[in-house]
């Protein structure tokens, strides 16, 4: 395929004439004009009408932009791969995370590292799970973490935690009175729920139904972040991710046990065929261990913040 000629019938479509094409390539218009004709003569069919001047493209021209444009993209990657290859070498890991781990717990696990001295460069994008996936099968991203409910197709897997939901509270909330909060508990209430396609919005759902009560709810997001955050603002109660809850604990939020059995999972992931490196493989093992002392911690909190928040 004429590379530097589908690179010009781009340049002349998106700029709107040859002209302006010819300056943004730094190239002659009749450079742009016999590029044109070469792809038109390799293609055997006009692209561009030509009238009075102007170039107009033909629905074949349309049609192939679309595909030429999908090609750039994976082009403009490799460029970005290749800058970052300049900048950091290959000393970088690549991180994709959904929000849940992304925001509080991995910056707890990164700040256990001495990342300046063992000259590794960590990129970390947080992202909802769906992108994490693209990011992965893209070649974009090293290591993933995501939710369950998401495909693994294509993809080197494994569970990485399974853990239950927590009830958020504001401060001073009558609720905050009780250790274990029940769904007729919180259908009493303003609610905080994930959005209705979420896995753990749909477990919810059913746990409501099945004891009979239809919460009030006030607000949807995609987050548990976000569930927190508006607990703290005491627009309402919410059942939320316990890593995310983690983070709030003395910043506004008050957390108990909820009674019932709301899992949240995550999975870990990674591009298949492609080996980790030695300070993956370590990070990862560093990982799990923060996990699991955060997740006992909180059982401690739980146990024993009743008489403090009350």
């Amino acid at each position: 395929m004429l590379l530097r000629e589908i690179e010009v019938f781009r340049a002349v479509i998106t700029s709107g004439s040859a002209s302006k094409a010819a300056r943004l390539l730094g190239v002659s218009q009749p450079a742009i004009s016999q590029s044109l004709r070469r792809l038109e003569e390799h293609a055997g069919m006009p692209l561009f009408q030509r009238v009075r001047g102007k170039l107009h493209p033909t629905q074949e021209a349309e049609a192939l932009l679309a595909e030429v444009n999908r090609c750039f993209v994976g082009l403009d990657a490799i460029e970005h791969r290749l800058r970052s290859l300049r900048q950091f070498g290959a000393g970088r890991l690549r991180i994709a995370s959904l929000p849940g781990l992304g925001v509080g717990f991995l910056p707890r696990v990164l700040g256990g590292l001495d990342l300046q001295k063992r000259k590794v460069t960590v990129s970390l994008q947080i992202m909802a799970s769906r992108e994490v996936r693209a990011r992965l099968l893209a070649g974009e991203a090293d290591i993933g973490l995501m939710a369950d409910e998401v495909s693994l197709l294509g993809l080197e897997h494994s569970e990485f935690a399974r853990y239950n939901g927590v009830v958020a509270l504001p401060p001073g909330h009558p609720l905050a009175r009780r250790k274990l909060i029940t769904p007729q508990d919180l259908a009493r209430y303003p609610f905080l729920s994930l959005n209705p396609e979420d896995g753990a919005s749909a477990q919810l759902d059913g746990i409501f139904q099945a004891h009979g009560v239809t919460p009030s709810t006030v607000v949807e997001t995609p987050f548990s972040l976000s569930l927190c955050e508006l607990v703290r603002h005491g627009v309402g109660v919410a059942v939320v991710n316990p890593v995310t809850a983690l983070d709030y604990l003395d910043h506004g939020v008050v957390l108990r046990r909820f009674s019932e059995k709301l899992e949240y999972g995550c999975i870990l992931a990674m591009p298949a065929g492609k080996p980790l490196g030695s300070f993956a493989q370590e990070l990862l093992g560093i990982m799990r261990a923060r996990l699991h002392a955060d997740l006992q911690g909180l059982e401690a909190v739980l146990d024993r913040r009743l008489a403090q928040d009350s």
